[in-house]
């Protein structure tokens, strides 16, 4: 088995993955793995920008409330300080790598600032409405340019690799992964002194979702097994205004939209939001997802409308040029046209508890970016409040790990991938009805609103898809469609666990049976022994 060794493994290379490897190579080798392209991560999707206190009329502060509003009494207020603190100083970085944020020529060229549901002043700094995808550009290109950074596409991460599960002596600590190198089609190891889990969201855990396809939540699902805590998975946000449309896959209509004044109506014509929140359309996204999916099961609907026909062409053009282009693909024109949209998964503000260096319970592994739970987003994540986070923690898990990595050196020797009896698999069917069962099971029972009942049956469902899928994971080399199922199918089990934990409704946790929400502000927790249990 082939074993590569750095100083430093980053797994994902999204803007915090990139951020953070980009501080890292200031001190040793770094290698950056991604499922796919560098480029395919959540980041490279993200149209809204990014939340930022630029503004001279705008404060800190507000953005700390608003941020904690959004949270549901679920923020730590320390940590909503120090990200918002910490944004601008992202932002300069990134101008000086050559991403450029919009402008406004008539106001002495001060920044061209978007604003978003839940957001009380303009904020959302933006480089068009392809921010992500711009940022990304920049972040590739630094790294890829980076004598000290490697970065090597089409690994999949299986497991994580500690002292203890391999048989090490001393304290337990994080030494590095295996793989599954897709183009080679084989087991690697990576060695390091230092492992940061970067691996985003796990939107594909259910059929409508805005994410790509990479996002089968591997880190959170790794972590897991791994034995480390996890926390609010009960919380995934689903965006609210997803095209509908038989050819658009997963295509998303950006919250900024809703910020320009776009109306979301009935499919009879009649503004609704005003009926479940005084912020109207502007309402953040878990009401705004709730009121929707209401809507459409008041009336048997598929979808609602978005209208921003009160814009001109011009305007669309010049503020959306992304977005009108590809809904003129689908025949649609903004200006003249309703957009027909739904909920989708979108973004989970659960997963590996993480301060906002990144640091866990395990020495020599972080977290950052959209698989860590750092207390940022609570109960539901204000909007375009993920990309600062990402470039903050990605920044300052690297700074930390810069401070103590030394420490942590010393040879260990990784075994080989154990095979055992496993065989070429003569029954692929089987995973993908398994990939479809997984995700509608969560679709039907553990999406916008959830019971007791819907609950317990998911669970019980799903503990028996992953016997089997453990079952076949024993019995059969690995494929990355295997590896991505069980991944989703833990991920599935920890949402559900955590679900049935909060007994109250609260954020982006709607349970019909408990529709009030509690006094006293508590987080779900999980952590099982390493290999996380089948019950």
């Amino acid at each position: 088995m082939k074993i590569l060794s750095y100083d430093f493994l980053v797994i994902g290379s999204g803007s915090a993955g990139l951020t953070a490897a980009l501080e890292l190579s200031q001190h040793g080798r770094v290698l950056v793995t991604c499922k796919k392209a560098a480029d395919q991560c959540n980041s490279a999707f993200a149209q809204g920008g990014i939340a930022c206190v630029v503004d001279p009329s705008d404060t800190l502060e507000a953005h700390m409330a608003d941020t904690l509003s959004s949270g549901c009494g679920l923020s730590d207020p320390d940590v909503v300080s120090q990200i918002i603190k910490d944004g601008f100083e992202r932002i300069t970085k990134l101008e000086q790598i050559g991403i450029e944020f919009e402008r406004n020529k008539d106001k002495k060229n001060a920044y061209d600032l978007g604003q978003e549901g839940g957001h009380s002043h303009r904020r959302v700094l933006h480089a068009g409405d392809i921010t992500g995808k711009a940022m990304m550009q920049g972040l590739v290109t630094a790294a890829r340019e980076n004598d000290q950074i490697e970065i090597r596409e089409n690994l999949l991460a299986i497991d994580l690799v500690t002292t203890n599960w391999i048989g090490h002596p001393g304290p337990n600590r994080c030494v590095g992964a295996y793989f599954l190198d897709k183009t080679a089609n084989q087991i690697i190891a990576v060695r390091s002194t230092c492992t940061v889990l970067a691996t985003g969201g796990l939107g594909k855990v259910y059929p409508y979702t805005s994410n790509p396809d990479v996002a089968t939540g591997d880190g959170v699902a790794m972590a897991w097994r791994a034995g480390l805590p996890i926390r609010n998975m009960e919380f995934v946000q689903f965006h609210p205004t997803c095209l509908y449309h038989p050819q658009a896959k997963s295509f998303l209509i950006s919250e900024a939209v809703r910020g320009e004044g776009a109306k979301l109506l009935d499919l009879r014509g009649n503004p609704f939001m005003a009926d479940f929140d005084p912020r109207g359309s502007l309402a953040t996204r878990d009401i705004t997802a709730r009121a929707i999916d209401h809507v459409m099961k008041k009336y048997g609907d598929p979808y609602v409308h978005l209208d921003i026909t009160h814009q001109s062409e011009a305007f669309l053009r010049k503020r959306f040029p992304t977005l009108y282009a590809a809904c003129l693909r689908f025949g649609i024109d903004m200006a003249t046209d309703r957009i027909p949209v739904v909920p989708a998964a979108h973004y989970s503000c659960g997963g590996v508890v993480a301060t906002v260096g990144g640091t866990t319970p395990l020495p020599g592994f972080y977290a950052c970016g959209e698989v860590a739970s750092t207390g940022l987003h609570g109960a539901n994540r204000l909007a375009s409040n993920s990309l600062l986070e990402a470039l903050v923690c990605g920044h300052a898990a690297a700074v930390e790990i810069s401070t103590i990595w030394k420490t942590l050196q010393g040879e260990v020797t990784i075994p080989p991938w154990k095979f055992g009896e496993a065989v070429l698999s003569d029954e692929a069917v089987v995973v993908e009805h398994d990939w479809n069962e997984v995700r509608t099971v969560m679709w039907d029972y553990v999406g916008i609103v959830r019971s007791e009942r819907r609950l317990a049956r998911a669970r019980s469902r799903i503990r028996i898809l992953r016997e089997e899928i453990k079952h076949y994971y024993d019995s059969y080399l690995v494929t990355a469609d295997l590896l991505e199922l069980r991944n989703i199918a833990d991920v599935a089990e920890l949402i559900i666990r955590s679900a049935e934990q909060r007994k109250e409704s609260r954020g982006l946790h709607y349970m019909t049976d408990y529709p009030e929400t509690a006094t006293l502000a508590t987080d779900t927790l999980i952590q099982d022994k390493p290999g996380g249990p089948l019950t």
